[in-house]
């Protein structure tokens, strides 16, 4: 049987994550004993003591082992870290050469959502892809910059380190990981027994796009501020830098290492992000939303939306505005 930890750190930790693990992987082993096979999972919580409080005291777990107890296993399961990140990295920094040990011997390790911090602390997630919850991706990216963080997607795998997107996306690795170790049938059967979409592959319908003003560099600011102000009108690069008073190499360096985005990505972001406010609220069909946000081309504006969204603008609009659903019918 494959050995799975499931880590208990001390802190604040998501409770859903470590009980929602051990309790489908538990019903995995369930359902290999109903299809006349082996338990496929041996699953413990281990942690750095006894007991763990969680929720200022409201919760407490007590880890089956400690980490020195266990020699050997198969798939480390790093849950979400709440709060300050470096304060949680720092009173769990025990936990850091145990995986990283783990992890040479052979061990695979998956993170869920910001998780993928404490991940990235190992330097295990170097040079790597990675995925954690999108309202975090700049202060991820500021903290590792040596990882490839993916905010839009919903999960990544490379070299046995797995890692899962926004909050509940932590349910879409479980399952594949148990399509991984168990088979597709039995996959199937679990994503139907807890409900679970079992190909959703990106958060991109999810994200909410705010601006990324954590930074230093004024002139930036100034571009960023103007974009928001003005989406509705065709802005160029040439245009902000002259603005600006800036050479148009200069202002694209700057703006992308302040804001991890290209102008044009920016330009292009938040006048979707105000297309899809649009959609989800108003009754406008989606060439009025598309001329209302400063696209004159369809096709230009479908793909732009869907590269970002990861869905078309009808699809968007019927996810999320009900209304507008119904009075189509």
């Amino acid at each position: 049987m494959k050995h799975v930890s499931i880590l208990v750190p001390g802190g604040h930790t998501s409770l859903t994550n470590i009980e929602g693990t051990y309790q489908i992987l538990a019903e995995v082993n369930e359902t290999q004993k109903a299809m006349g096979k082996a338990p496929l999972f041996t699953i413990q919580l281990v942690g750095l003591s006894r007991e763990a409080r969680q929720r200022n005291g409201l919760f407490t777990i007590a880890p089956d082992l400690l980490i020195e107890e266990v020699k050997r296993t198969d798939l480390i399961i790093i849950p979400a870290l709440f709060g300050d990140q470096t304060s949680a990295l720092t009173r769990n920094q025990a936990l850091i050469p145990w995986i990283v040990e783990q992890y040479k011997a052979g061990a695979e390790v998956a993170s869920f959502c910001i998780g993928a911090f404490f991940l990235a602390a190992t330097g295990l997630l170097n040079g790597k892809q990675c995925a954690t919850h999108w309202r975090l991706a700049n202060e991820f990216r500021a903290m590792f910059p040596e990882v490839n963080l993916v905010d839009d997607k919903i999960m990544t795998e490379e070299d046995g380190i797995y890692t899962s997107g926004g909050a509940y996306s932590y349910l879409n690795l479980l399952v594949y990981l148990i399509e991984k170790h168990a088979g597709r049938d039995v996959a199937i059967l679990i994503a139907k027994a807890f409900m679970i979409d079992i190909d959703r592959n990106s958060q991109s319908p999810f994200i909410i796009f705010q601006g990324q003003k954590a930074h230093e560099d004024e002139s930036v600011k100034k571009a960023q501020e103007y974009i928001e102000a003005n989406f509705q009108d065709r802005i160029t690069v040439d245009q902000l830098a002259d603005l600006l008073a800036l050479g148009r190499r200069s202002l694209e360096r700057r703006f992308k290492s302040a804001t991890a985005n290209t102008v044009v990505e920016y330009i292009q972001r938040v006048k979707i992000e105000a297309a899809k406010k649009d959609l989800e609220i108003s009754r406008k069909n989606v060439n009025e939303v598309m001329f209302d946000v400063g696209y004159s081309d369809s096709k230009s504006f479908r793909t732009v939306f869907k590269k970002i969204t990861g869905l078309s603008p009808i699809e968007y609009r019927n996810k999320y505005n009900k209304e507008a659903l119904f009075s189509d019918n």
